[in-house]
């Protein structure tokens, strides 16, 4: 019931008011039986890269991934004066277009159909457009030309521009992109409501000079030409991938795109949910990874459509949230604008951004200050939306008239951090896309106090990639005659370091013992490396070994994180004290440490001959005896464990007899 509730909710008034005056129909179809396709055969339906995407996050092929039934199309199709406009396979529905009631009718009476509902008036005439759909909160202005900062230029990979560069720091990503991650290999698809003149802007000169733009499709016309509509959707294509040097940087300017017009800028009803569906659908099939889209719905509806009621915003009530949940099930990671009705009655997010596996982003400025527009959370059933915040305050992009501007809106700290998060996920392809969002909700600077206006913040990149790396990363040690082997991957490029620390048994902090410079390579990548260390006068007992990885190098930008830890057990102490001795004919007794600052010395005592009956007693600088002990030896070198966690800090004597006769004293001094 509840998968059809918003529907049957929108047609009840729909219809009540007045039937003729709507086109536009959604037909839910009950099943997809009969269909041709099969879970064995899925490259006839999913590309090679989508299929390659489950296999890598081990996700199923399951009937969503199922085409609709090719003939209860057709049998739609047939019937007179139907016009087939778009196809969803996972809602498993069609939209048609009709103005004739006979229609209706017959579709109604096929015995695989669900239901059909009104969903949307007549289109409006192409020349009528919504100008202000997206302007009434979102106004441009343009910026002077921008020259490069002065400031940390040379250690940065992009020569940013002084705007540019605030709001990818604002989250640290200048690290992201200096470690080779700039969304090399990543495909993002955007959903908006076109990408106008995107073919002749010079903000997308290097994304069409090498071919990164891989598709197109405009829903609505049902044609791949996207380039005749909205500048909003090309707004927001520019916050991932404009490379104008010293001016404008995108956030992952290296991804290749997919461009789906799903919006139409003629009207407001809800079949752009479909569309919406369809275009997700078709960025799954085609191999996206990120899905950045900065629509939604919810009020503001043509034709007396009513708002939706908050309570339908639960996250997986309304189609292009079950859509956008469907999406991140198939390994997508999901980038949804909050919304910007913070300031407006309405007030709350609105969907697909309440769906509970998608990011919903709010807007917050450059310098962190929450964008009074932009909508507040949380779901209707509870959960914390937005989940994160990014720059959607004077957010720079690309003008139609070729210049660089600014934008207010969620709707382009959307695309800023889905961009970031390709980034991140390039360096990480081993973790799915949950992962991946949740190491930036990890990361957010409110993480432990998430709000309903950023959710958990603004997330921090180099933390998010320092707890992913803390993640990925192993390690592992072995001991052979008082040599360790210590082995550990990560991920590094050679401006990187690692320390190596050690905590023998008996004591309590980590001592440094080495460093490592990483391997060549200046984008990140996988990397093994091998550590050897001698074990001289060391305990018994476990020893751990940790990794420190210093991911940045810079002074004024150091950070350094302890990757992994591994730990060996020493069955006997390796102790190099009693070396000296070079006659074997004399009894040496020696004690380490000393001074003594932790729980247990280790004794050496070495003797010509073996002693049956040694006891071992410890005095104090007053002669009164604080501990004894009963040992036996052979003939050469003994080490035993004397513990001293009971005795006061301050000078003892250690007797060692053979039988009754002494054969020696060592003096301790414990701090």
């Amino acid at each position: 019931m509840k998968k059809i509730f918003l529907l049957t909710f929108i047609s009840s008034i729909l219809i009540a008011q007045s039937e003729a005056q709507f086109t536009r129909y959604i037909v839910l179809l009950k099943n997809k039986g009969g269909s041709a396709f099969s879970f064995s055969n899925p490259i006839v339906y999913l590309s090679q890269r989508a299929i390659d995407r489950r296999i890598r996050y081990g996700i199923a092929i399951d009937s969503a991934d199922i085409p609709v039934t090719q003939s209860y199309i057709t049998q739609i199709d047939n019937i007179a004066n139907v016009t087939i406009l778009n196809v969803s396979k996972w809602l498993n529905a069609v939209t048609i277009q009709t103005t004739d009631p006979g229609a209706i009718t017959a579709i109604n009476s096929l015995p695989f159909v669900q239901n059909i509902s009104a969903i949307a008036a007549k289109q409006a005439i192409p020349e009528i457009k919504h100008q202000n759909k997206f302007e009434s909160e979102e106004v441009t202005s343009e910026l002077p030309l921008l020259q490069s900062r002065s400031e940390g230029v040379v250690s940065d990979y992009f020569n940013y521009g002084t705007e540019s560069y605030k709001e990818i720091h604002l989250h640290n990503g200048e690290f992201l992109h200096n470690v080779g991650l700039r969304g090399q290999g990543l495909q993002i698809a955007l959903l908006d409501n076109g990408f106008n003149n995107y073919t002749l802007l010079k903000a997308f000169d290097s994304a069409r000079i090498n071919n990164q733009i891989l598709g197109s499709w405009d829903f609505v016309a049902r044609e791949q030409n996207v380039t005749d509509d909205g500048t909003h959707g090309m707004q927001c294509f520019s916050t991932i991938a404009a490379n104008i040097p010293g001016q404008f940087i995108g956030k992952a300017p290296k991804s290749s795109f997919w461009l789906y017009q799903t919006e139409d800028n003629s009207d407001e009803y809800p079949i752009e949910e479909l569309n919406w569906a369809c275009g997700a659908e078709r960025a799954d099939s085609s191999g996206a990874d990120i899905i950045s889209s900065s629509l939604g719905y919810g009020y503001g509806f043509d034709g007396g459509v009513p708002d939706y009621p908050y309570s339908s915003l639960d996250g997986k009530t309304t189609m292009s949230a079950r859509a956008a949940n469907m999406a991140a099930r198939k390994g997508i990671a999901v980038f949804i604008a909050a919304g910007n009705a913070g300031a407006q009655p309405w007030h709350y997010i609105i969907t697909p951004a309440d769906a509970d596996s998608a990011v919903a982003v709010g807007a917050v400025s450059n310098t962190a200050v929450i964008g009074n527009f932009s909508s507040y959370g949380p779901s209707s059933d509870g959960q914390i939306k937005p989940d994160v915040a990014s720059v959607g305050v004077a957010a720079v992009v690309q003008t139609s008239s070729n210049t660089v501007g600014t934008n207010n809106g969620t709707s382009f700290a959307c695309p800023n951090m889905a961009g970031l998060a390709t980034c991140l996920w390039q360096g990480f392809p081993e973790f799915n896309n949950m992962k991946i969002i949740r190491a930036l909700k990890q990361s957010g600077s409110k993480y432990t106090t998430p709000d309903d206006r950023v959710g958990y913040g603004i997330p921090d990149m180099k933390l998010a990639f320092a707890n992913l790396l803390t993640d990925f990363a192993t390690s592992s040690a072995s001991v052979n005659n008082c040599n360790v082997t210590l082995n550990w991957s990560t991920k590094d490029i050679s401006a990187m370091k690692y320390e190596i620390e050690r905590k023998a048994a008996g004591e309590i902090n980590f001592s440094k013992i080495g460093e490592m410079n990483a391997q060549a390579g200046d984008i990140l990548s996988n990397k093994s490396y091998t550590f050897s260390n001698t074990l001289l006068n060391v305990s018994a007992g476990n020893i751990s070994y940790r990794i420190r990885q210093i991911i940045d190098t810079a002074s004024a930008s150091f950070y350094a994180v302890y990757i992994d830890t591994a730990i060996v057990s020493l069955p006997s102490a390796c102790v190099t004290t009693g070396t000296g001795n070079t006659d074997p004919n004399k009894v040496f007794i020696s004690i380490w440490p000393n001074p003594a600052t932790g729980n247990m010395v280790l004794l050496v005592v070495e003797t010509p001959d073996a002693i049956s009956n040694m006891p071992i007693s410890v005095f104090d600088n007053e002669g009164r005896l604080m501990l004894q002990l009963k040992e036996s030896k052979l003939n050469g070198r003994k080490i035993i464990e004397i513990p001293i966690d009971r005795l006061a800090a301050g000078k003892y004597y250690i007797s060692i007899l053979n039988n009754n006769k002494p054969i020696g004293t060592a003096e301790l001094i414990k701090q």
